[in-house]
């Protein structure tokens, strides 16, 4: 007898549309969403924003001695830990008097925060500082005082908030103090008008 000859036989495999396949009908949807995105990049502007009196150009007009400053929460344990007094440093910062104002908001944030930082609280209870009221809901500070800042251009913003900072830097004519290397720095704030 021959031997009989063998050969391979391969399986068959079923040819399977790919998930990125433009003739599947989900794919085909996210086109046109991303076709009618870039219709609406090309359309003319209709409405600008309304941009605050106070602003000329980047230089907000409404900033003069005595400055008010808001304070926030990551700022005043900042400034315990590294044993600066308040208002004298920012004196110092500022070369002009200042006010210190902390809002409902923050009082509540520090409360919540607990003994660890009972020195800050001590310091932002003290009479010498002026309080400002909340009339919204929640106690999140960040967007307290960003809401207030963009109301009124007339505050500085004292923050050592990494998230705050990005976000109060999008508002032109807003200059934000922090705690570094052992001092206050200011940054943002706009030169003195020469006479």
């Amino acid at each position: 007898m021959t031997a009989q000859k063998k050969t391979r036989k391969f399986v068959r495999v079923k040819r399977i549309i790919g998930q990125r396949d433009s003739r599947l009908k989900k794919n085909q949807l996210k086109g046109e969403i991303e076709s009618k995105r870039k219709e609406k990049g090309n359309e003319v502007v209709r409405e600008i924003p309304q941009v605050s009196s106070s602003l000329f150009f980047q230089y907000n007009t409404a900033l003069r001695p005595p400055y008010n400053v808001l304070v926030d929460t990551n700022f005043l344990s900042h400034t315990v830990q590294h044993k600066l007094e308040l208002l004298s440093t920012m004196m110092d910062c500022l070369y002009a008097e200042c006010r210190p104002i902390i809002t409902d908001c923050v009082m509540a944030e520090l409360e919540k925060l607990g003994q660890k930082y009972r020195i800050a609280l001590q310091i932002a209870r003290d009479e010498r500082w002026e309080r400002l009221k909340c009339d919204h809901k929640g106690v999140y500070a960040d967007d307290c005082l960003v809401d207030r800042v963009m109301k009124h251009k007339i505050y500085i913003v004292a923050t050592n908030d990494r998230d705050l900072k990005r976000r109060i830097r999008k508002i032109p004519g807003i200059p934000i103090m922090s705690v570094a290397r052992g001092k206050y720095v200011i940054e943002r704030l706009p030169d003195a008008p020469e006479k």
